[in-house]
């Protein structure tokens, strides 16, 4: 088995159903604002990346359908991209 690295984060909440909309929102926001600042995408390029998902057939809901990410959360990780065959950003 192999081992997990330790930047690796587990979602420990599985059934969306079960949280409120709004609190899982908060949650989120709260989530975004409290990261490193050596994880978090600065807030220009943050806004253009969301501007290149809201431009996108592929957004439904805040959701990509390519990953199933929130997009507001992939954003906001200056690692993460596009996960589109030809990336957005």
């Amino acid at each position: 088995m192999e081992s997990m690295s330790a930047d690796i984060r587990i979602c420990k909440k599985c059934l969306l159903r079960e949280i409120d909309e709004a609190g899982f929102f908060k949650n989120m926001y709260d989530y975004i604002a409290h990261l490193d600042e050596e994880e978090k995408t600065p807030d220009v390029e943050y806004e253009e990346r969301l501007a290149a998902c809201k431009a996108c057939d592929r957004l439904l809901s805040g959701m990509c359908q390519v990953c199933g990410c929130y997009v507001e959360l992939r954003a906001a990780l200056k690692i993460r991209h596009c996960p589109d065959v030809h990336p957005k950003w």
